[in-house]
């Protein structure tokens, strides 16, 4: 009879080491895996390089308060440097450049909401967005209610670019 106790007992410890060792297995697989992609943004605030004189970024700056965002402002000697340094094409740079703490920019006059949607499901191999220039009628870029449609880029990290959304009226932003 104590043989057979001596039997289950052991039986029930194996199956239970084998359970727990292959659930710490799948565990530190799901970590490594989680690691991998992108972090999610577990802050408003965001570091804003641009010139010291520029209203319009001031504007978008304040656009942005008023929908969550925070800025902590830079004034760089060289703020086409730090944009090429991040990885912002000349053909796709702005007046400002906002980075956020989980590595993403968003460049000019992107609208918070399309800054909200990408940070939720943030693409692929994404640098970040930019909308080009300072279109008028974009947030910062009010003007007596006139508005230019223009297009949000999807910057990507190996150097390429798509069109992320095209705002084709106000009410779009």
């Amino acid at each position: 009879m104590a043989s057979i106790k001596k039997y289950f007992l052991t039986g029930f410890l194996l199956t239970f080491l084998m359970v727990t060792g292959c659930s710490s297995e799948e565990k530190a697989e799901s970590e490594r895996a989680s690691n991998s992609m992108p972090k999610p943004l577990t802050s408003s605030s965001y570091n804003l390089y641009k010139s010291e004189s520029c209203g319009c970024c001031e504007e978008w700056m304040e656009y942005m308060s008023d929908k969550g965002y925070h800025a902590l402002i830079h004034h760089p000697e060289n703020l086409t440097a730090v944009k090429s340094s991040l990885g912002i094409d000349s053909e796709y740079q702005s007046c400002h450049t906002a980075v956020f703490e989980n590595g993403y920019v968003m460049e000019g006059h992107v609208p918070a909401k399309f800054v909200t949607q990408f940070m939720i499901n943030p693409p692929d191999g994404a640098l970040g967005l930019a909308v080009p220039g300072m279109p008028v009628g974009s947030p910062g870029m009010e003007m007596e209610g006139r508005f230019r449609p223009y297009n949000i880029y999807l910057l990507k990290k190996d150097g390429s670019t798509e069109v992320y959304a095209s705002v084709e009226s106000a009410d779009q932003q």
